[in-house]
């Protein structure tokens, strides 16, 4: 019986560590120079035959004519780019949808801005793992569910646990608007197709008056500790944000204008795929837009079949500031950003605007801009050296990748697959 206690223990055991991510790299020992490349800001500018030099995790020199220093990276006709950031995700939470234990995305309940996703972060993720050889080292942990979801948290992509991990902590809450219309529910007897939604006003006071609640718990000397408006109270003081998942016209309006007269300093709309409709009243309230992937079909028949593909666009072009994020796809699919963002230059937009959407942009929406999202001196080396163009399938090659500075691992569960398949069939 011991014997056999034994022999499963080891079993679970080789089965843990063959599941395991990539051991996390060392921090930044020795100063580290790449030289030759295309360095792509992403604030829009490029510079040629670039020189970077990082040391302690952070851009100490970049330019044309900077002097090298420590370990050299001959990276001459390759490309280097900002580490890119995948908002409002729930990477990390969830790993295989189809098993429960494995799932932390969700809390019950329908008002619990009080749960923080950042706890329930998994930094040993599979799914997370990918990310990084694609490009994507940063991303938003955000919770799903529910109208008031939770607080997330931004994170970086290598690390030993969730504390490890985090770049910045309970960055926001995350608001899902109630919808003024809903689909029929056809196996309950109801018509097909869209219908207004009779509890729609029901629903937005309801979210009127927690916030109102939230505020005043807030000002005053309460009673009793109430954790659900206690942790709404960042976003009263600016020291957090509040994420706004509105579609409509009349919702992303009435989402807004609730937020605001409700007391929060900084609002981020999140979808808006009729933004580009009130682009005027959204550039009135200084509000940056998270628009959806660009991958996806049209809502309505009467709209054209390229909406999303030029949604970003439109919306930039209108004077907003937007990043892509994709809420409605697998946490698998993160891994297509860039290409998500290479998509929108097919629809006319300059590369290097493309590429903000998705590094500079998107720091600047998410608050951590003064550290991430472009090549600038001060700001952390998390950075990575593409063979062509990152933006696309085929040149989105990477060779190295850097977080603060640390030297990553590209090794993930995909590329140990491919390594050992390629060596059965070429050896054939």
């Amino acid at each position: 019986m011991k014997k056999a206690t034994t022999l499963v223990f080891i079993a679970f055991l080789g089965a843990f560590i063959g599941w395991a991510q990539q051991t996390p790299a060392p921090p930044q020992s020795e100063a580290i120079s790449i030289t030759g490349a295309t360095a792509h800001i992403g604030d829009g500018t490029v510079v040629e035959n670039a020189i970077i030099v990082f040391e302690n995790g952070k851009i100490t020199a970049l330019g044309s004519d900077a002097a090298t220093k420590g370990r050299i990276i001959d990276a001459a006709g390759k490309h280097i780019y900002p580490g890119f950031i995948a908002p409002n995700k729930s990477l990390g939470l969830i790993e295989v949808n189809a098993v429960r234990a494995s799932n932390d995305q969700e809390e019950l309940g329908e008002i619990i801005p009080h749960v923080r996703s950042l706890i329930a972060y998994n930094s040993e993720s599979k799914v997370v793992e990918s990310m990084r050889p694609n490009g994507v080292l940063l991303g938003q942990v955000t919770p799903q569910g529910g109208r008031i979801s939770g607080t997330s948290s931004i994170v970086q992509f290598d690390a030993w646990n969730w504390e490890d991990a985090a770049v910045k902590v309970d960055d926001g809450i995350h608001l899902r608007w109630p919808n003024s219309f809903r689909q029929g529910r056809w196996w309950m007897g109801e018509e097909r197709g869209f219908k207004p939604n009779k509890d729609y006003a029901k629903d937005v006071d309801a979210v009127a008056t927690f916030m109102k609640g939230a505020l005043a718990y807030g000002k005053g000397a309460a009673k009793e500790m109430n954790p659900a408006f206690a942790a709404m109270q960042g976003i009263f003081d600016g020291t957090q944000k509040l994420y706004l998942y509105a579609d409509g016209e009349r919702e992303i309006i009435d989402a807004v204008t609730t937020a605001k007269k409700g007391g929060a300093k900084h609002v981020v709309l999140v979808g808006g795929y009729h933004a580009y409709k009130i682009t005027d009243f959204l550039k009135k309230h200084e509000i940056p837009v998270l628009v959806q992937f660009a991958h996806n079909r049209p809502a309505f028949d009467y709209e054209d079949y390229d909406l999303p593909y030029k949604l970003p666009k439109l919306l930039a072009d209108a004077g907003l500031l937007v990043g892509i994020q994709n809420a409605d796809a697998s946490n698998f699919q993160t891994r297509n950003l860039p290409f998500y963002a290479g998509q929108v230059v097919g629809q006319g937009m300059d590369k290097e605007q493309a590429l903000s959407l998705i590094t500079g942009n998107t720091a600047k929406i998410l608050g951590i801009d003064s550290d991430f999202g472009t090549l600038t001196v001060g700001k952390s080396a998390t950075l990575f050296v593409s063979e062509g163009d990152a933006l696309d399938m085929m040149g989105n090659q990477l060779t190295h990748a850097f977080i603060d500075g640390r030297d990553i691992s590209l090794e993930t569960h995909q590329t140990e697959l491919w390594k050992r398949y390629m060596g059965k069939y070429e050896g054939k």
